[in-house]
């Protein structure tokens, strides 16, 4: 993304997703009807309308990726140790001991344990997806290097695509949360390879066919497409949620404690590391921003396809999508305020 102003619809994304949820909650008390409906429109425990809706979110997304720069990564090796150390070595099992601290230890006399489980089953389905999309937004407000977060994007899509699974998996097996291996590697097929290839080959039919220019005004066309999709997706989400947000309001605030520690510890630690190895502030702050934002499409796509749109892995992802813009926000603050600690570009 160009430009350093967060847009009107990505700055107040919490708030749309705080109407959304009432909305849904409102549609899912008073019009049962409309879930029930919906929870027709299945093949294979896969929904049809939020299949479509996630396809939607997750496509504009690969298209952005450029994997020929790569290549470019091996001017600085440093960075991308620092984002996959931090992804795929640190943050997926820090989230799993956080969330269960919280969700299964401390709030266990507020939560009921096979709930609590499920809460956990979300938060290890978001701390293992390191971000992609609204990375580019945080990068920008931190005058991050565009070129090399691209870079630092795609190798981490790269990993996603094989070790997601592997790692969820594994995680959820701790926890004593059975999960059919073949329904998790289904999911990321849906939800990753699939549009990650539809994306890979517009860009390069495009670009190799009406130039550059063409393919900037066509991924213009997608500019809110993401986050309308996300957002329609909550709406159903949480039609099939009412009853339990009515019943447990307080739960998504105790969802929310380990998810927000678990932000700001990552973000500490790739940050403190890159500094450590004195990285340039630009490839330093995206760093850290990958870890510690999360691809939360993709852990409610997963959520959805091996929990169901009613369940409590579904309900915590979403909360992640509620607390992360105003907690990304504050470590914006914070990489800026903290430039000067940095190498001089």
């Amino acid at each position: 993304m160009k430009g350093e102003q967060i847009g009107l619809f990505e700055k107040y994304l919490s708030l749309w997703v705080i109407l959304c949820i009432i909305m849904g909650v409102a549609v899912g008390y008073y019009i049962p009807a409309f879930p029930r409906f919906l929870n027709r429109l299945q093949y294979a425990q896969v929904s049809l309308p939020v299949a479509v809706l996630i396809w939607l979110m997750i496509y504009p997304m690969m298209l952005r990726i450029d994997f020929s720069s790569i290549l470019r990564a091996t001017r600085e090796l440093r960075g991308l140790t620092v984002t996959c150390g931090t992804n795929w070595l640190i943050k997926p099992f820090t989230m799993y001991i956080i969330s269960s601290f919280f969700l299964l230890g401390v709030f266990s006399q507020l939560i009921p344990p096979e709930l609590g489980r499920e809460y956990l089953a979300g938060a290890v389905l978001l701390g293992a997806a390191p971000c992609t999309a609204m990375v580019f937004v945080w990068s920008s407000l931190t005058r991050g290097d565009p070129a090399y977060t691209l870079v630092q994007v795609a190798v981490n899509d790269l990993i996603l695509v094989f070790a997601y699974a592997p790692i969820v998996a594994f995680l959820l097996g701790i926890g004593d949360i059975r999960v059919p291996y073949d329904t998790l590697i289904l999911s990321v097929v849906l939800f990753v390879v699939i549009p990650l290839t539809a994306g890979y080959l517009t860009r390069r039919r495009l670009l190799s066919t009406r130039g550059p220019e063409y393919f900037q005004e066509f991924l213009a066309k997608f500019e809110n497409v993401t986050i309308t999709g996300l957002l329609l997706t909550l709406i159903i989400i949480f039609s099939f949620q009412g009853s339990v947000i009515i019943q447990n309001p307080l739960h998504i605030g105790l969802i929310a404690v380990p998810l927000i520690i678990q932000t700001f510890l990552i973000f500490t630690l790739a940050y403190l590391w890159a500094r450590a190895w004195r990285l340039r502030h630009s490839v330093a702050a995206p760093a850290a921003m990958i870890g510690a934002s999360n691809f939360f499409e993709l852990a409610v796509a997963v959520a959805i396809s091996l929990f169901g749109l009613n369940s409590g892995a579904a309900l915590a992802a979403v909360v992640g999508v509620l607390v992360e813009v105003p907690v990304m926000l504050t470590l914006v603050r914070i990489a800026n305020a903290t430039r000067n600690k940095f190498p001089q570009e």
